[in-house]
């Protein structure tokens, strides 16, 4: 393939992606397909000799589409957002057709220095505290990581080495071993499992934290597990609050937690992966008080503000925590401006080398949408949350399970975990539909997550009547069922 004809074919693929997305409504939802369905629809191996264009094209719709599940369909309503939009596709293309691997800024200053500029902007969107900013010369900073795990992995990792090399100054005689084994990391009973995973992956203790009836994580709740490890001769270094767990979006309480962690000296990390778009909006940014408490701070903008994956903005306080975990020097990767204390270079500052050119999706989105146009996308989609939830609430069959505060309804029928599991089973088999369930204490539980960028009212109504009309039809033969017995 030639310039020439990567131009009429880069036309012709714009074009497939802009039908797909306008008509993804006339896909149903979830494929149809079993494991192992595309084996058999493709080769054993590699063509040896070339294949044109229009093959590969037409497989498109043959091979992979009936496999796909449409995350951003407007009957999609499981998990978190994937966030989608025009000038982000569009920025990856370009992302991809620069090609550079910006692991330094000399392997493409723009490609650090946008990023730089771009977690700034963000930073000031959702009003974060200036130490967490760059600036000129700030001593904190943004960066952009590929999923919130691994910001949390990174943050755990930074908090890691800095806590052993102050417990080794205090205490020479102590081997890092020996410290090692005293570390303790700690999380609330709801957050996500990549955070357990963070902490399996660094080698250290992972303890969870019980969350209140609101399933928020409170100060004395924190408190009393710290004394108990410290009594014990362990070593508390690591606390991950969240902002909008992934069972059902509730918020620990920074307030009273952050002030706990910078007394007894550990790291606090904030996960926002999805609450955190919300916090553009002035109504929802008391949410975050308290991340001045915090020592590093994420959350995803390719969840709910419409850039899409993978951009993942995480902000440190002091970005020098992180550098001093992560540096290394070969001579391959040096270059003459990096001691003159001007430039970043972000391989210091992820698990990976090698990183794409990200910050051009959200210099397209930021200014293709404006603050204005994202708050108003976040408004929108908490408006439908609520128009759910309104409808759940009419129905005297069903119960509310969490408080309602963004995107995000978890409800299910009043009576057994049996009923709602049967209840979901018919919600995903039907697959106009797609929702995921989670567990609340003892209750197993539906979510509704209010997901794609074209997701309107009259959705919602259709998902609401859907489920309402399942349930009907369940409760019947259910009744009958239990008759029987």
């Amino acid at each position: 393939m030639d310039a020439a004809e990567f131009r009429k074919r880069g036309k012709e693929m714009v074009d497939y992606i802009a039908d797909y997305l306008e008509k993804i409504d006339r896909r149903q939802v979830f494929p149809d397909v079993e494991p192992g369905y595309l084996r058999p629809l493709i080769p054993d191996c590699a063509p040896q000799d070339p294949e044109n264009f229009e093959d590969v094209f037409k497989d498109i719709e043959k091979i992979i589409m009936p496999g796909v599940t449409h995350w951003h369909s407007p009957y999609f309503f499981a998990y978190f957002p994937s966030a989608s939009s025009f000038p982000a596709l569009l920025a990856d293309m370009l992302c991809g057709g620069i090609g550079c691997v910006g692991f330094s800024w000399a392997a493409s200053p723009a490609c650090t220095e946008l990023e730089t500029v771009m977690l700034d902007w963000l930073g000031k969107m959702i009003n974060l505290p200036e130490e967490f900013l760059a600036g000129k010369d700030g001593q904190g900073g943004g960066v952009i990581q590929g999923s919130a795990s691994e910001a949390t992995l990174v943050s755990l990792l930074a908090a890691r080495t800095k806590t052993i090399r102050q417990v080794q100054s205090e205490k020479p005689d102590l081997t890092e071993a020996d410290i090692m084994g005293r570390l303790v990391a700690y999380a609330s009973d709801q957050a996500h499992s990549s955070v357990e995973r963070a902490a399996l992956i660094a080698g250290v203790k992972m303890k969870n934290v019980s969350s209140d009836d609101t399933f928020s994580v409170c100060g004395s709740a924190l408190k009393k597990v710290l004394d108990e490890d410290k009594a014990s001769g362990l070593i508390p270094f690591f606390f991950c609050a969240t902002l909008g767990t992934t069972p059902c979006c509730s918020f620990d309480k920074l307030l009273e937690l952050g002030p706990i962690c910078n007394k007894e000296n550990i790291w606090m990390h904030i996960d926002a992966a999805y609450a955190g778009s919300a916090f553009i909006c002035p109504e929802f940014r008391h949410l975050l008080n308290g991340v001045e408490f915090a020592d590093s701070f994420n959350f995803n903008p390719h969840k709910w503000l419409l850039v899409n994956f993978d951009c993942s903005a995480m902000w440190v306080k002091k970005r020098s925590d992180l550098t001093s975990a992560f540096k290394l020097e070969p001579l391959y990767l040096q270059h003459h401006h990096q001691e003159s204390g001007l430039v970043t270079d972000y391989r210091h500052w992820q698990i990976p080398l090698g990183r794409r050119f990200r910050s051009l999706k959200l210099w397209f989105v930021l200014r293709m949408y404006g603050v204005t146009g994202l708050q108003e996308h976040i408004r929108k989609h908490v408006r439908l949350s609520h128009q759910f939830e309104h409808l759940v609430l009419q129905d005297e069959r069903f119960e509310i399970c969490a408080e309602v505060v963004l995107g995000l309804v978890c409800f299910r029928v009043k009576g057994s975990n049996e009923l709602n599991k049967a209840l979901l089973k018919s919600i995903n088999e039907a697959k106009k539909i797609h929702l995921v369930p989670c567990h609340l204490r003892e209750k197993f539980v539906l979510r509704f997550a209010i997901c794609s960028r074209t997701v309107e009212s009259t959705h919602v109504t259709f998902a609401w009547q859907h489920i309402s009309q399942l349930a009907t039809d369940l409760l019947k033969t259910w009744e009958q069922n239990h008759h029987q017995q």
